[in-house]
């Protein structure tokens, strides 16, 4: 058998005539074991109708289980599954024959014992010459000698998975040179040949071998253990990639494309966030649920985990087209049992939303419509006022008219002692809910958080692009930091916020320990097998306008109190006087009508007096 044999499909045919062989075969055999290989004349005499028969037997059995219709070189459990079935079937037609001829003429046609010898004959045959034609395949499609070491961090079945898939996928060439895991029942036996050793062995074996790879298959995995995984691994040069959890494996069945490189987002997550699921049900379930700004990065992860507490209905809202649509194609695929309208919408339209409170009227509403890269809004700062003050006026106003339970709002922490337009944006638009919340029933609730990896305005894909093209790595400035937080971590957030507010509050996360954008940089470089200033250039672009070299979550006049949730606070923040509120929004919506940015920035600092413009025109308005 030579490569270019093994290279084509060989025909079913050919597989079915090699089984009867093997068949022919085992039946002789059978008969010389049982003989001592010397067969009595007497037992021979019955071949010419024992040997037709059983042959026929088999073959028919094998025609109608296809045992033969399976590519051999893939040979799997589930194909030796199949061929014992199909053998056991027939021995057992085997011994009902026995019973007729018993009863019929007093004569047992095929002796029990040949019957029993034939049957595990055959099957040790079948299943090694499909195990053969695998091996001598892998073999060539991936010799031994061209192969890469790499270790699967896992022996359990995610672990074994893992390896299989590897064997069987002509385009890698790898070789499972060990299995780490930390199980004292696991440790030092083998599994499939490899030797299963302990997490203290690791760094040795990346130390005296190449180790073109480390594949996580556990799950879950401590952050914290696996930001030490990673750092090992690229210290020796040795990439990392990971498994997914077997309920993301596609009909159950895993394969290598499934099989993707550890990045940024999951060195930089925490440990998963337990929340009080009863409080939210309560205030979710079966309510009529309004999500502005619906198809972005964070609007959309709501709709996600809402639809998980019963709403009777939700209604999206976006003013992105085709973001829009790509949400309505996900919800349909994804969400069961929850009404779903998609509305095609400005927040800042006021007859367009009254006419959805009119027809909807919402119990719920999450207003997650706004503005939010800091240096477009730095050019427009009317745009961004109209959009991120008069949007959630508009909002919030309806949502007082037509009684609205709550009105959560995400906010940023760009808004605390903002230095750019669009965080003086977010900031007005908090003190106008938290104002409101005097006047009303309903309970207007404000949730401040950091960046969110992943989101469209975040600087990750924005690396990650970057990178895939060669580089430069553009960096403002080589001390800027950045808190950082999962989008589902920051949506399960808000959702929990939305539970415990009572009306007034602006809710702030825990972000954990500001990153440096510079070091995270660096970071994804390593991770994608790269090396900084060498296969990848950074270069420093300077701050831009509006900018902050360090990202603040409260105001200097501000102290928090404690929630029963760890990470959520509450910001204490000084009172405003509602008309006084309500007279500024007014006068600052109405300079947006006219082409004069510092009349509007001026108008803007006014309202909040903490706001100093950097690396920006309106630096002069501060003097």
């Amino acid at each position: 058998m030579n490569i270019i044999t093994l290279r084509r499909n060989t025909p079913r045919g050919v597989i079915w005539l090699i089984d009867m062989l093997i068949v022919l075969g085992s039946i002789f055999l059978a008969y010389l074991l049982r003989f001592n290989f010397d067969i009595p004349p007497s037992e021979s005499r019955p071949f010419a109708i024992l040997i037709p028969w059983m042959l026929a037997v088999r073959g028919i059995s094998f025609l109608i289980s296809r045992t033969h219709a399976g590519l051999i070189r893939y040979t799997s459990t589930a194909d030796g599954q199949r061929v014992l079935i199909t053998l056991l079937a027939g021995s057992m037609v085997f011994g009902l024959t026995n019973l007729i001829t018993w009863f019929t003429i007093q004569w047992f046609m095929i002796p029990t014992t040949i019957i029993l010898l034939e049957f595990l004959i055959t099957t040790m045959g079948m299943i090694f010459f499909r195990m053969s034609v695998k091996v001598a395949w892998l073999e060539f499609q991936n010799p031994e000698r061209q192969r890469v070491d790499v270790i699967i961090y896992g022996a359990g079945e995610e672990g074994i998975n893992a390896k299989h898939v590897m064997d069987r996928d002509a385009a890698t060439k790898y070789k499972v040179m060990a299995f780490i895991d930390s199980d004292p029942a696991k440790v030092h036996k083998k599994l499939e040949r490899i030797d299963i050793l302990p997490p203290s062995r690791l760094e040795s074996l990346l130390k005296d071998r190449t180790i073109a790879q480390l594949i996580l298959a556990i799950h879950p995995v401590d952050p914290a253990y696996k930001q030490e995984l990673v750092d090992l691994c690229l210290k020796y040069n040795t990439k990392v990639l990971a498994v997914p959890p077997a309920i993301q494996w596609v009909n159950g069945q895993l394969s290598f494309a499934q099989i993707r490189q550890v990045n940024i987002e999951d060195l930089l997550e925490r440990d998963v966030i337990e929340l009080d699921t009863d409080d939210i049900r309560e205030y979710l379930n079966d309510k009529v649920v309004m999500i502005t700004g619906a198809a972005g990065s964070i609007g959309s992860e709501i709709v996600r985990q809402v639809s998980k507490f019963g709403p009777a209905r939700m209604i999206l809202i976006d003013y992105a087209e085709t973001p829009l649509h790509s949400l309505g194609l996900e919800c349909a695929a994804s969400i069961r049992g929850v009404a779903i309208d998609f509305i095609l919408g400005n927040v800042c339209n006021v007859l367009r939303m009254r006419s959805l409170f009119e027809q909807y009227k919402p119990g719920i509403v999450f207003h997650a419509a706004a503005y939010k890269h800091v240096p477009v809004q730095e050019a427009h700062p009317g745009e961004a006022v109209f959009t991120n003050v008069h949007g959630t006026r508009v909002m919030a106003d309806l949502s007082m008219e037509f009684g609205v339970n709550k009105f959560i709002m995400i906010s940023t922490d760009k808004a605390v002692n903002p230095t750019s337009v669009m965080g003086a944006s977010k900031r007005i638009a908090e003190i106008y809910c938290q104002a409101m919340n005097k006047l009303n029933k309903t309970h207007f609730i404000t949730t401040r958080f950091g960046n969110v990896l992943g989101s469209n305005g975040s600087v990750i894909p924005l690396f990650r692009k970057q990178i895939e093209k060669g580089g430069p790595v553009t960096v403002t400035h080589p001390e800027v930091t950045r808190f950082f937080m999962t989008i589902p971590e920051a949506c399960r957030l808000v959702l929990e916020a939305g539970a415990l507010g009572k009306g007034g509050e602006i809710f702030i996360f825990d972000m954990g320990k500001p990153v440096r954008i510079l070091d995270l940089a660096k970071r994804m470089i390593q991770l994608s097998g790269l090396e900084a200033g060498k296969d990848i250039q950074i270069e420093y672009t300077g701050m831009r306008p509006g900018e902050k070299l360090y990202e603040e979550l409260l105001n200097l006049q501000e102290n928090t109190m404690p929630t029963h949730h760890p990470l959520i606070m509450i910001a204490r923040v000084r009172e405003q006087d509602p008309k006084q509120v309500s007279a500024d929004v007014e006068s600052l919506i109405e300079l947006t009508t006219r082409p004069d940015d510092i009349k509007v920035v001026r108008k803007m600092k006014q309202i909040v007096p903490e706001y100093k413009s950097r690396n920006s025109v309106y630096e002069a308005l501060d003097k």
